[in-house]
């Protein structure tokens, strides 16, 4: 039957120039990767079936953003009952919590992450205060190590993710590993509690127990309704901004690890829509010859923005980001980040603030506009 060569998905996207939040049906054809778009508004078809490139089966799950053509789609329900059977089945949503003496190590937590086949959806770094760790760990309240838990918590950011994957609630336990870090060195010497892990309080990550915490977890963390969740870090002092480009978070986590050896007081990950990456580029229009493809990049899926601290940041960043071409970074500095991860001129992997006055106001632009 014809549904069945094709998946379909009720999805959102919204229109900055005329201020309105369009509805479609979105299909994607199994059997050659190519989309299709229908209108459900004006009843007609609005993107005859053509080659996507940007979109894979895996993406394809509700909540995600997808980038089709410079516009991102919303995937907010499934569009048919064949859909929702075939996809919807195993698709789980769980948080990692990682908590505050690992924050450090989050580039080897995501590239473990990232090998185990979940997709980290959203990312969050933040500061938890004694109300707002009580609150959490409300379960454990009447255990004895409940106020060492709560102060521990407390104490640090920590950083919250969404993961999305089949059976992500399972796999991602299975990756931490029994919840004393003592007994997973002996039981489960892969986890990363066992590799990174002191106690059953220390134990590098929280993971949630079911489907139904899961969702209490994320929307405390995640609110979809009313308010923001715990608030970000950002000191907006003595700062610069930090970009990993979508290419760049997708293709490994070796980056990640290596940006956050720098002193960083949080990052977030954010989908930016066109007019969004146009407002933040805005000072290359007209200056750099890749400007349009820099767009293009900056809104082709999720991008992870950091706040990197301390004194002298922006020039002591820049330089451990390299010179703005890779080529040219792997001939003059082969250590640097774009040496070492750049792949053209436009998929350089960072961005990073050029000018020293223009630091607090990329971050800010992240954090104080987008981040509400």
């Amino acid at each position: 039957s014809l549904s069945e060569d094709r998946y379909a998905f009720l999805a959102e996207w919204f229109d900055q120039h005329a201020s309105l939040l369009r509805r479609f049906l979105l299909f994607f054809y199994i059997t050659d990767g190519s989309v299709e778009m229908y209108d459900l508004k004006n009843r007609k078809k609005y993107l005859k079936r053509t080659k996507c490139d940007s979109v894979n089966q895996e993406d394809l799950f509700v909540g995600n953003r997808l980038n089709i053509f410079s516009r991102q789609l919303h995937l907010v329900d499934y569009g048919d009952q064949f859909t929702a059977n075939k996809l919807g089945s195993e698709k789980e949503r769980t948080l990692a919590l990682i908590k505050p003496d690992m924050v450090s190590k989050i580039g080897d937590i995501l590239e473990l992450i990232n090998a185990s086949k979940l997709m980290v959806t959203k990312a969050k770094m933040t500061k938890l205060t004694w109300s707002q760790a009580e609150d959490f760990y409300v379960e454990h309240q009447s255990k004895p190590f409940f106020s060492a838990l709560v102060h521990f918590m407390s104490s640090g950011p920590v950083v919250a993710m969404e993961l999305v994957g089949d059976k992500a609630l399972s796999i991602w336990r299975e990756l931490l590993g029994p919840a004393d870090s003592a007994v997973a060195l002996t039981e489960a010497p892969q986890s990363i509690r066992a590799q990174f892990g002191t106690d059953a309080i220390k134990n590098v990550a929280h993971g949630s127990d079911s489907i139904a915490v899961a969702a209490r977890e994320l929307e405390f963390f995640f609110p979809s309704t009313v308010g923001h969740g715990p608030s970000n870090t950002a000191l907006f002092t003595d700062c610069t901004c930090c970009i990993i480009k979508p290419h760049a978070v997708s293709a490994g986590k070796d980056l990640q690890g290596d940006v956050v050896l720098f002193p960083h007081t949080l990052f977030l990950q954010f989908y930016l829509d066109r007019a969004k990456a146009e407002e933040f580029y805005e000072v290359y229009k007209g200056v750099v010859d890749e400007y349009p493809a820099l767009i293009t990049e900056l809104c082709s899926g999720p991008c992870m923005a950091l706040e990197i601290h301390g004194a002298d940041a922006p020039r002591t960043f820049r330089e451990f980001c390299g010179p703005p071409y890779p080529e040219i970074a792997r001939l003059l500095r082969p250590n640097t980040l774009r040496a070492l991860y750049g792949t053209d001129n436009v998929k350089t992997a960072v961005h990073c603030t050029d000018l020293p006055e223009d630091g607090i106001l990329e971050v800010e632009f992240f954090f104080k506009i987008l981040d509400r």
